[in-house]
């Protein structure tokens, strides 16, 4: 589903996961002078503020396990070149990658991009129906379509105002 970072995935999850938090996304753009890394955290699904709402992510959270993060690269040095570290809150339009993340958001508007045309489209955007290890279902406005699991390169779920 996305380029191999199985290395960054272990070595940054249980850091993020032992502060309390999910680890979404990690993105990495290599460039030999304005390189970044990035990684999308939020808070685990069901976890709500005293006032019972549902609790997000705020600047001080993305601080704090920027500093965690920064401090394990500076040790295990998982990365070559120079890259800004960005922690950030997935946003509303956040990516999926996770079977568990799918099934989060069964419901929402999703746009799903495959690694390689399937029926001649690559790119498809629907109400995300379900998931399982091996199958996304999405219904579009015409129809309903089953999309290998292995086939997907990027989704993320569509704002709905």
């Amino acid at each position: 589903m996305r380029r191999d970072q199985t290395h960054l995935w272990e070595l940054f999850e249980p850091v993020v996961t032992g502060m309390g938090f999910d680890l979404i996304e990690i993105e990495h753009f290599p460039n030999p002078k304005h390189g970044v890394l990035r990684l999308y955290i939020d808070t685990p699904a069901g976890t709500v503020t005293a006032e019972g709402k549902p609790k997000g992510i705020v600047v001080n959270d993305c601080s704090a396990v920027s500093r965690q993060i920064s401090a394990l690269i500076d040790v295990e040095d998982p990365i070559r070149g120079q890259f800004n570290l960005e922690v950030s809150s997935p946003g509303l339009d956040r990516p999926l990658r996770r079977l568990q993340d799918f099934q989060r958001f069964t419901g929402s508007l999703v746009k799903i991009k495959t690694v390689m045309p399937l029926e001649g489209q690559r790119n498809f955007k629907g109400r995300l129906r379900e998931a399982t290890e091996e199958t996304v279902i999405i219904e579009t406005e015409t129809e309903e379509l089953s999309l290998p699991m292995s086939a997907v390169e990027k989704a993320r779920i569509v704002p709905e105002f």
